[in-house]
């Protein structure tokens, strides 16, 4: 059926709020009633893709332990700080929904933060055995846990900036009165407080790779 028969077929009466509506859309869109929604959703993927990086360097680790204990049994307490802080930050999670939960918010960054500093133990023993650092193994384990870290670093910095927009758009003109008139349960998201060279992000360079 043409659009043309399908308005011939709406009752008169409802004629004219189908127009209008016809008419309103170019001009919610040009004055900003998509912002909001559209910016949430980017901010929702770059998290996204912070929980991914995260989840990757969680996912060497188990691999990372058993290939130091191998060479460096001795350092136990080190060994099992790693792994109690790896259970932790996999434990914390945040879903999309929850980005508005600051308590939530800092429970996740402190237990990464803590796994991170924990790493950093760890890789700083390494330094202390030639043979654990020349293992091949270990060295395929180094270049890829190097490649996360920059992975990481570079999808806080997206959702940093993502969420800027979005937190932004709901006190700006003009997006910020849908905002206060059609968004109404839309809230600001929680961002990254600790900078990232706080954080004691592990140095995995030994001299001896490229990077990943």
């Amino acid at each position: 059926m043409s659009f043309a028969k399908s308005l011939a077929a709406v009752p008169a009466r409802g004629l004219f709020p189908l127009l209008a509506l016809c008419l309103m859309l170019p001009l919610l869109s040009a004055c900003g009633f998509n912002t909001i929604p559209t910016r949430e959703e980017q901010a929702k993927a770059a998290w996204s893709e912070v929980l991914n990086q995260y989840q990757r360097r969680a996912d060497l680790i188990p691999n990372l332990v058993e290939t130091v204990k191998g060479y460096a049994a001795q350092e136990r307490e080190v060994l099992e700080g790693v792994v109690e802080a790896r259970a932790k930050a996999t434990q914390v999670q945040i879903s999309p929904d929850m980005l508005t939960d600051p308590e939530a918010f800092k429970a996740f960054q402190e237990s990464q933060a803590g796994l991170s500093g924990a790493l950093s133990r760890l890789l700083a023993v390494v330094e202390n055995y030639p043979d654990l650092k020349s293992s091949q193994n270990f060295l395929a384990l180094q270049a890829q846990l190097e490649g996360t870290e920059n992975r990481i670093a570079v999808a806080r910095r997206d959702y940093i900036e993502a969420v800027r927009l979005y937190n932004t758009s709901l006190k700006t003109l003009p997006s910020m009165l849908w905002a206060m008139f059609w968004f109404t349960g839309n809230e600001p998201y929680e961002t990254f407080t600790i900078p990232e060279d706080k954080m004691d992000v592990p140095s995995v360079n030994f001299g001896t790779s490229s990077g990943g």
